[in-house]
């Protein structure tokens, strides 16, 4: 688990460095790099990686050489790497680490092969037996092409921009780039709308202008061409499906869904340094929490302990959590968060989270509290798009109006074709609710593969966890689980009164109190904190709607929505009212107050 950050084009290896020491959060433990020149294409590729040790701690260094002359950056894990090493038993492995697998199965499986009409296609093979999460880049000097590549969730991240010379610039976060000389952050308007009417972004977009994420379960191709680095390829290499089986029954099949879930959980206590449990008392994770605790004592492995926040005792959500603990027999960290968090840190969540969002303050502090003690953190993301757990789904006609009604707002939303397509911003499909939320299995596949799933909760989490130093891991994105939970019928994903029906029969196979396993659903942030972020809203409101008057197109669904109204605030004040890689301080009424000029 890491920070990675490099370019493709002009530049110097102590930009790259640079690019790194702005995310140098994210690995504490270490640092490398690498440079060389490009001799065709007249350019230099540089590495930077800042490391955080959990797997192989004294050694396994990055970037790594390989025999056949490739260097690779990986951000990540790969939960099958001893399956690949004893499968690829002529390779030889410099590390005990997994990341060196993804070079193992390149020399094997690509290196020397051609393809001339799309070059990423000869990388689909190889990538696809990667089971992990991951986020890396791979420079192949006998071709002289980088490979970039992100999981098939999106559960670990990967953006990249172009300068004005032609130069790719590409990391973990935004900010990396906040670390070269000729970077300047400034907002991708459209893609702000189309974020304020979802209430997530879509697709590949970032909210920074000209910034891209290297699409999920993808693979791209760069060479430099004339001086400018270049996509030669781009390829996806697995999509999310969901379909509808109509064989699944409670006596039949919740054992192997339970059963998937736990060998997923096993897989991600795989690590040489503490494991501990994000619990908010929720049904995801307990269960988790369970499958962790039995796992662990399977393998002679310590039990996990857990760690849970909330802004009262008398939260329902932190009751809840305490009386899985107890049943589980867990070890038991809360902290209730203070009546000035909200005023005092809101604008690190913002700066951390690269978002607009302010309801779901509880990751940043949930985080802060495990660092030191843990190096990992279980979560239990993934599931409610896996499993129907959001009470949209239940009115989807009512939620596709509301978002079309968010979008009509704004009458100079652009997309161009330019924009649009694989390896671009914006994905070839409609942005309209109406082609993207239909009907529930369709709903479900956007929100995976286009949506809500990798462009906040998993984007949220990454960044909010390694704001502290800490991986976060996802069991329920496991492949073999969520494979299994995108074929369940859909009347056992949702009913009129009930959600997540399969997961909860799983769930009854297990030691958790029926109390837990029968809990309805409760939004994330406003559950674990709803008196602090109703105050914050309340007493910024008739502010708000002045600041929502300066943001040109985007006025008028600010002003609909007073909550993002105060999150635009503070993106324009952490992100794009100063340059550099250093987060502005003070609280929260000290950079409201205090922002540069908007884009008009």
């Amino acid at each position: 688990m890491c920070g990675i950050a490099g370019l493709l084009g002009s530049g110097s290896l102590d930009d790259a460095n640079s690019m790194a020491k702005a995310i140098g959060h994210r690995g504490p433990d270490g640092s490398g790099d690498y440079q060389t020149d490009v001799e065709q294409g007249k350019g230099v590729v540089a590495f930077s990686h800042a490391r955080l040790s959990i797997i192989d701690l004294e050694d396994s260094p990055q970037p790594i050489n390989s025999d056949h002359g490739c260097v690779l950056m990986v951000n990540g894990e790969i939960y099958n790497h001893q399956q690949i090493k004893s499968n690829l038993q002529n390779y030889s492995f410099r590390t005990r680490g997994d990341s060196e697998t993804i070079l193992a199965l390149h020399r094997k499986f690509a290196w020397n092969k051609s393809s001339e009409d799309n070059p990423a296609e000869k990388h689909v093979e190889w990538v696809s037996k990667l089971d992990g999460m991951w986020g890396f880049s791979l420079w192949d000097p006998s071709a002289e092409e980088l490979i970039l590549c992100r999981d098939p969730f999106g559960i670990k991240p990967l953006v990249r921009t172009q300068l004005s010379d032609g130069t790719l610039l590409f990391g973990s976060e935004v900010k990396a780039f906040r670390g070269h000389p000729e970077f300047v952050a400034a907002p991708d308007i459209s893609a702000l709308a189309v974020r304020l009417a979802y209430e997530y972004p879509l697709d590949q977009t970032t909210l920074f202008s000209g910034v891209t994420s290297v699409g999920i379960g993808t693979v791209e191709t760069w060479s430099i061409i004339e001086g400018k680095a270049k996509l030669t390829g781009v390829a996806r290499y697995w999509k999310p499906q969901v379909s509808s089986t109509d064989d699944w029954s409670p006596s039949a099949s919740a054992s192997p869904l339970l059963e998937s879930l736990s060998l997923s959980v096993q897989d991600r206590l795989m690590s040489d340094v503490p494991v501990g449990i994000v619990l908010s008392g929720g049904l995801d994770s307990s269960l988790m929490a369970a499958l962790a605790h039995d796992a662990a004592d399977s393998a002679g492995k310590p039990v996990p302990e857990c760690w849970t926040v909330a802004d009262s005792e008398d939260n329902v959500d932190f009751q809840a959590s305490i009386m899985v603990a107890q049943n589980q027999d867990l070890g038991h960290h809360v902290h209730l968060m203070n009546e000035n968090t909200m005023w005092r840190e809101l604008p690190k969540f913002v700066w951390n989270g690269e978002d607009l969002d302010i309801t779901v303050m509880f990751w940043q502090s949930v985080f802060e509290q495990m660092r030191g003690k843990v190096t990992v953190a279980l979560c239990g993301q993934g599931a409610d798009e896996l499993h129907a757990g959001y009470s949209r789904y239940r009115d989807l006609p009512s939620h596709s109006a509301l978002i079309q009604n968010r979008l009509q707002l704004n009458d100079s939303i652009s997309i161009s074709s330019d924009d649009r397509g694989l390896g671009k911003s914006w994905n070839s499909e409609s942005i309209l609710p109406e082609d993207n939320l239909n009907d529930l299995r369709t709903a479900l596949e956007f929100e995976q593969s286009r949506g809500q799933m990798s462009n906040f909760q998993l984007r949220l989490g990454d960044r909010h966890s390694m704001a502290q130093a800490l991986e976060a891991r996802v069991p329920f994105l496991g492949m073999k689980h969520a494979n299994l939970a995108n074929r369940l019928p859909m009347s056992w994903r949702l009913s009129a009164d009930d959600e997540k029906m399969a997961l909860r029969a799983a769930a009854d196979l297990t030691s958790l109190p029926k109390e837990i396993v029968r809990r309805p659903k409760l939004p994330a942030g406003t559950a674990t904190s709803p008196n602090l972020v109703s105050e914050v809203i309340d007493e910024l409101s008739d502010r708000a709607k002045d600041w929502a008057k300066e943001y040109g197109s985007l006025s008028k669904q600010l002003l609909d929505q007073p909550d993002m109204a105060i999150g635009m605030r503070i993106f324009h004040a952490m992100h794009l009212t100063e340059s550099g890689p250093n987060p502005r301080k003070g609280d929260l009424l000290d950079v409201v107050d205090d922002v540069g000029p908007w884009p008009q």
